[in-house]
Order: C-alpha cells, then sequence, then structure tokens
C-alpha cells in the first residue's frame, strides 16, 4: 500500500521496500549504508533516530566486524559512550528526532544512524533509494567481501569469532567475490559511459523514463541505476535534486529539518537499553531482507575492539597482555573505509588504462 510516487519516485511501491517490526528498546546499532539514501515511514509506535553527518565519521571508530554488506558500524555505543576508549566520540554532532506514525524521514547518503523504538510495538516501512555515487560504492564494498571473506575464512572455525552478521548466510568463495568485484567494475564504466552519452544527447523525458528499484540487498545483481532522483518540496510540488543538492531543498509545513541537538539532553541522557533488545524485518516479494542488527553483536564488538592492542602502561612500555594482535585488528586497518576508496579509486585507474 505504500505509494513512494507522492515523494517522486514513478512505479516504486512496496514492493521495492522493507518492514521492519520491533518491541520497545529494540535497537539497531549505530551504522551508515554505503548505498543510496534512505526514506523511512512511520507506520506504529515511535522510533527515536540518532544521526551523524558524514563528517563525523573518524569520531565514531568504523569496523567491518561483524561483516554485513553495505553496512559499516560503528564500534561506540552511542546510547552508553565509552569515552575512556573512544574520546574522539565527544566531537561528534548529534541530530536527535522522534518519529511518529505518520512521519517519514530522509536519510541522507552516509549519514551514520542509530535507531531505537521507544513503545511496545513499532512498525515501519523504508525504501533505499540508489544515487550516482553507488557504482563506486559497489567497487569498494566488492573489495571488503573478498579481503574479509577471504581472511576471516582462513581461521579456525572453532574460535567462536562471531564475523559474520546473520544476514549475511554464509562466507562467499573468492571465485565468486572475484567476479562480484568485476562485475561491480563493469557496471562503474558501463554507467559512466552511459552518462557521458546522457549528457552529449539529453532527452526531454529522462525523468520519465528512469526506473527505481530496490537493489540494497541484491549482492550479485549488478547494473546501472538512474543519475537523478526526485524529492518532495514545499507544498507537494516536484523538483529534481542531484545528491549534493539536498541541503537546498525549501523546508515548508510538509517537511521539517532534523537539527543538531547538545549531546548532554539528547543523547547521553537517555535511558539504558534492553539488552536483549532487537529488530525483526520482513522479507519482501522479491525475496531480498534487509538489516537485522541486534545488541549481541555490538557486544561482539566491543569484545574485539574496543581494547586497543597499542595500549601503554603508565611506563610508557607496551602492555604484555594487550600486544597479542588479532585477525580483527589486521582487517579493522586493511578495510578501514578510508582505505577502501583509495584501493578502489587505484583499481579503477588501473582498469581504465
Amino acid at each position: 500500500d505504500i505509494r513512494w510516487s507522492d515523494f517522486g519516485f514513478p512505479g516504486r511501491s512496496g514492493k521495492d521496500s522493507t518492514l521492519w517490526i520491533g518491541s520497545e528498546g529494540a535497537n539497531t546499532p549505530c551504522h551508515l549504508d554505503s548505498y543510496g539514501c534512505n526514506l523511512v515511514l512511520q507506520v506504529q509506535g515511535r522510533k527515536r533516530w540518532h544521526l551523524f553527518p558524514p563528517g563525523d565519521t573518524s569520531f565514531l571508530y568504523p569496523t567491518r566486524i561483524p561483516y554485513e554488506e553495505s553496512s559499516v558500524f560503528s564500534k561506540v555505543n552511542v546510547a552508553n559512550p565509552d569515552l575512556k576508549h573512544f574520546p574522539k566520540f565527544r566531537n561528534t554532532t548529534a541530530h536527535v528526532v522522534t518519529l511518529s506514525p505518520g512521519q517519514v524521514l530522509l536519510v541522507p547518503r552516509h549519514w551514520w544512524h542509530y535507531v531505537e523504538s521507544i513503545d511496545p510495538i513499532t512498525v515501519s516501512i523504508n525504501s533505499w533509494i540508489e544515487l550516482d555515487a553507488d557504482h563506486e560504492a559497489r567497487v569498494e564494498e566488492a573489495i571488503t567481501r573478498m579481503l574479509v571473506c577471504a581472511i576471516k575464512s582462513a581461521e579456525n572455525p572453532s574460535d567462536g569469532d562471531l564475523w559474520l552478521n546473520p544476514t549475511e548466510v554464509e562466507a562467499t568463495s573468492h571465485e565468486i567475490n572475484l567476479q562480484y568485484l568485476n562485475k561491480a567494475v563493469s557496471a562503474y564504466f558501463k554507467c559512466q559511459k552511459a552518462s557521458v552519452s546522457k549528457q552529449a544527447h539529453p532527452s526531454s523525458t529522462g525523468a520519465e523514463q528512469r526506473t527505481s528499484t530496490s537493489y540494497k540487498r541484491k549482492k550479485r545483481e549488478v547494473g546501472c541505476e538512474p543519475e537523478g532522483y526526485r524529492l518532495l518540496t514545499h507544498e507537494f510540488g516536484f523538483s529534481t535534486f542531484k545528491a549534493e543538492k539536498l541541503q537546498e531543498i525549501p523546508f515548508g509545513p510538509h517537511l521539517i529539518q532534523v537539527l543538531p541537538q547538545s549531546q548532554e539532553t539528547s543523547l547521553w541522557g537517555v535511558v539504558a537499553f534492553e539488552r536483549d533488545g532487537r529488530d525483526l524485518l520482513h522479507e519482501n516479494e522479491e525475496g531480498h531482507f534487509g538489516k537485522l542488527h541486534c545488541t549481541r553483536k555490538q557486544l561482539v564488538m566491543s569484545n574485539d575492539c574496543e581494547m586497543p592492542a597499542h595500549q601503554m602502561d603508565s611506563d610508557s612500555s607496551p602492555n604484555v597482555s594487550q600486544t597479542a594482535l588479532s585477525t580483527n585488528d589486521l582487517l579493522e586497518c586493511l578495510v578501514n573505509p578510508h582505505v577502501i576508496s583509495l584501493v578502489a579509486r587505484l583499481l579503477l585507474e588501473r582498469t581504465r588504462v
């Protein structure tokens, strides 16, 4: 019954969406989505969203363990931050909004978000909107998957390291991951070529001819998404915007800007959440799953990552109990978003030559 066409996305409906059902205290650990932007409709109950701009990435201590395609997690429990181990979190700028039934939230590209249910039953529906930048992001995700699966699969499976999120049903083989990388690179150049061709031969009905499809979990289906997309503006008028123009949207009676809030009142003063809280999700009609995050994975991240291996004693000598580097320590360096971005650019340049 959802008509995302009301927001300027013709043909996009509930089939291109994910249904989320949660109980009070259910929460999604803080993370960013590698692909697209996000439209979220609250149907029942209320959810509180803690959002952080992309510029806060280094303050949120990003990690890819546990691994999930297109999700970069924060090692910080933003509801109860450990400032001793994560002191840079003080530099973040939190945007906190409570989403009520009937309201729709736009989550811009690469904005970090932590989501919690604050009513006994919450129901929401979202749809991920593809953007031009996703083509390079898919190359980066393919590189990340190849490295994580290759290195972690080589470890002893009996060590109990839950490095794969439940939404990732299995660690794919190196051969499959290599095929995935090649498809992502091919799609990147295909869309670059199409973009150049479109600029040379502009179409008067380009916006009407674009098709919007949900692709968040279509790991093996790499294609060419639309160049632009349309957003709801003042008095339900429609205009075409590029991703970088989002900040220029005029706010009116139907668009409410989410403003920064002080961390003391909006973030750190929030009550503690249930430890076993989780969000459930519904498989959509096309058979693609959305995310299922729960605090258990957050605890795994804390066990693996909160104590840096290079921690020193007061006499500035290495602490013997902390000098044993794990595979995860190495992976966190190898698949750091900044490193992966650089590797992807070098790889694309090599392929272009």
